[in-house]
């Protein structure tokens, strides 16, 4: 029996040199030292020796049985730190190569003509207001001075919710909200996102973005609306951009105007981009109708206010010689990237 232990010793401790894999290990630890293992089998053994016999040979398996586990603690160490080595190895880093720049993104052509617009208007005094897209009746078309049978209220013009309630079709919502909540004087733009029901096609689409303006004040004129819009392009456009106002008619204002812009590129003379009348058609404005003033709580006869609508769609088109509104909704990266 002795000579066994001392052979089990001998081929443990010569197996485990060769091991070099942590499943093989866990393996060679129950071969050895488990419940059924080698050792305990020459324990089993012990009941056959005599009483004098039995302590010496006792005192010899644990003998054995311990220096076989330091010596898989060991390997198991060794096998840690070999692996541990080539971890290291692997993951080594030259810090004397050039770094990688991370790409960095820009705003979406919306969204920096809209930050462009909103600087313009902040240095003017202008506040930012924001409202509801899911709107009511009234304030999307009753407060604006839009009866019932008023043809902006068609069903197939408009996304509908239910008899009361739809998705906005204008921000116009937000100055009535405004109005009613503010006394003047008031100086506000309320960009956003609002819907019609139109095909999608080069210059239309079922969602698009609104700016819409308000101010509200004593001795507001016409002449104040057109400075604005004057500014207003001549910071998006350049110094050389011109506007004129057409005579028009909104529910909302009155007197009203269609505003258009000299065409950037045949400058008033007449080209395919402006079709031939060297003007292009920007926004809808006006001075607020006084019924619209009274259904807010704000008296006519002694305040008097602008109002204008312009599509963020049009302004970014222009600004950029985009031609067709569909990009700017596509994330095509070959066409944002130039931007």
């Amino acid at each position: 029996m002795k000579e066994q232990l001392r052979s089990i010793e001998e081929r443990a401790k010569a197996e485990l040199k060769e091991i070099s894999d942590a499943k093989v290990l866990e393996e060679f630890r129950v071969k050895y030292l488990g419940k059924k293992g080698e050792i305990t089998g020459i324990l089993k053994q012990m009941g056959k020796l005599s009483a004098e016999e039995r302590p010496a040979m006792g005192q010899l398996a644990n003998k054995v049985r311990a220096d076989i586990e330091t010596a898989l603690s060991a390997r198991v160490s060794e096998l840690k730190s070999a692996a541990e080595q080539v971890r290291l190895k692997n993951e080594t880093l030259d810090v004397t190569l050039p770094g990688k720049a991370p790409a960095i993104g820009r705003p979406h052509p919306l969204d920096a003509v809209l930050a462009d617009v909103e600087e313009v208007f902040l240095g003017m005094g202008f506040e930012i207001v924001e409202g509801p897209e899911v709107e009511t009746d009234h304030y999307c078309f009753e407060a604006l001075n839009m009866p019932p049978h008023h043809p902006a209220r068609d069903t197939q013009d408009t996304f509908y919710i239910s008899d009361s309630v739809l998705l906005r079709t204008q921000t116009s919502s937000v100055q009535i909200r405004t109005m009613e909540k503010m006394k003047p004087p008031i100086r506000i733009i309320s960009p956003g996102r609002v819907y019609r029901s139109d095909a999608v096609d080069a210059t239309h689409s079922p969602l698009f973005h609104q700016i819409e303006g308000l101010v509200i004040d004593k001795g507001v004129t016409m002449g104040d609306l057109k400075g604005t819009l004057e500014l207003l392009m001549k910071r998006l456009y350049g110094d050389e951009a011109k506007i004129r106002l057409r005579p028009h008619h909104f529910p909302y204002t009155e007197p009203s105007a269609e505003v258009d812009m000299m065409c950037f590129n045949c400058h008033g003379e007449g080209c395919s981009m402006c079709k031939q009348e060297g003007w292009v058609e920007l926004l809808g404005a006006g001075m607020v109708h006084p019924k619209v003033l009274e259904g807010c709580g704000i008296d006519p006869n002694v305040y008097s206010g602008f109002a204008f609508g312009i599509g963020l769609e049009r302004i970014t088109m222009g600004r950029y010689n985009i031609n067709d509104m569909r990009l700017l909704y596509e994330n095509d990266m070959r066409f944002l990237e130039q931007f």
